[in-house]
């Protein structure tokens, strides 16, 4: 469990780096990009997701049974 969690968690942060590296890539070649494009909140809202499937993920893996 703990690999395979590890590893879908390693999948879902390279899709998020990879968008955020899209964006930085896009607004270097057209400047104002990001000003007007839904693509930016849709990226901070996958990292938000990410981020809160590691915090539960965590305590669960790494948590759990240590109090005792």
């Amino acid at each position: 469990f703990y690999w395979l969690s590890t590893s879908v968690h390693a999948i879902h942060l390279s899709i998020g780096i990879g968008l955020i590296v899209r964006l930085i890539w896009r607004e270097w070649r057209a400047p104002g990009f990001l000003l007007a494009s839904p693509q930016v909140e849709v990226a901070t809202l996958y990292w938000g997701f990410v981020d809160m499937v590691w915090i539960f993920l965590y305590p669960m893996l790494y948590l759990d049974g240590r109090s005792a």
